[in-house]
């Protein structure tokens, strides 16, 4: 009878926090895997996805503190990152291939993630008199996003027969790129899609790389694109942090007019990448009633992970 009213190790304080902190590392990880994912979605940011998710100020700061809250910051980022590369590992040919076959359902998944978690972002704004300055805020980057899908997409760049000078392009697109990791509702992807970059990078990492094909140019163009991510990475960190304690209620109207504005530019530059016109989108009846039941499954799926995240909110957070 004693030996039954002895707390369990189980429910020790140490095993407790060890839980926690496996419980905050793989839910960090899982967030993570959505942020890559959308990395590699033309329309889409993985800055929309971390904002979406709740941890975007968490994310920014993170950042641009690294070096001054090294080990903190870094408990947050590793499995940030580390769900990022195994997200865009593991799911980018998946996504390459519904994108191909099935564009409009698979897209549309997404797109209820986006609607699903958006009460998340619009809650930032609750409180304090909304101005035309902050209605500005919001229209302008709405327009800004939407427009991307019309602009004319760049012919595809040979990235196997560069000049010096190609290479420190390679460099630009990677700050370019840095973008949908940053800034919410501005897709890298699509900007890559512009300037002719997005395909060519797309088949090196799928195809030539793993084939073994010219494996040192495509270990140097992945570095030089690296290079440009991590500079621009931390640059545009500094200056969201700044913008978020500068101007919180403009920037997050900011935040919700890009990433509203994203939703039909990701369509738009899905249907161009496809081939699809008004005239040659499909007529089955089936294709329309999975991709509405996707919708509604994303937004299911994002309500679910938001809420997820406020419990988790309520608590002190086991990494740091």
């Amino acid at each position: 009878m004693e030996e039954e009213n002895k707390p369990q190790e189980s429910d020790s304080p140490e095993t407790v926090e060890k839980q926690n902190k496996l419980i905050g590392f793989l839910a960090n990880v899982l967030r993570g895997v959505a942020i890559g994912v959308a990395f590699i979605i033309p329309g889409f940011s993985g800055g929309s996805v971390a904002a979406i998710l709740g941890i975007y100020e968490k994310l920014v700061s993170s950042v641009a503190d690294l070096f001054k809250k090294f080990k903190q910051s870094i408990a947050f980022l590793f499995p940030v990152l580390l769900g990022m590369i195994l997200g865009i590992a593991a799911l980018i040919l998946p996504i390459q291939w519904g994108i191909r076959h099935y564009p409009i359902p698979t897209v549309t998944l997404f797109v209820g993630l986006a609607l699903g978690g958006l009460p998340s972002v619009t809650e930032k704004l609750k409180g304090g008199r909304f101005s035309w300055k902050h209605a500005a805020a919001c229209l302008v980057p709405l327009i800004a996003a939407a427009a991307l899908c019309f602009l004319p997409h760049g012919d595809a760049v040979d990235l196997f027969h560069l000049n010096f000078g190609g290479y420190l392009l390679l460099v630009l697109m990677g700050l370019i790129a840095s973008c949908a990791l940053v800034v919410p509702g501005i897709s890298g992807s699509m900007l890559l899609l512009i300037f002719g970059y997005y395909n060519p990078i797309v088949e090196l990492v799928t195809k030539k790389l793993f084939a073994g094909y010219e494996i040192g140019i495509c270990i140097l163009v992945l570095f030089c694109v690296a290079i440009g991510i991590v500079a621009g990475f931390f640059g545009i960190s500094v200056l969201m942090r700044y913008l978020l304690k500068k101007f919180p209620r403009g920037t997050y109207c900011a935040i919700v007019g890009f990433i509203v504005g994203s939703i039909p530019a990701v369509y738009f530059s899905t249907a161009g990448e496809a081939g699809l016109t008004p005239s040659t989108l499909p007529a089955s009846p089936w294709y329309w009633i999975v991709s509405v039941l996707l919708l509604f499954a994303g937004i299911a799926l994002s309500y679910l992970l938001v809420c997820f995240a406020r419990k988790k909110n309520e608590k002190p957070d086991p990494s740091e």
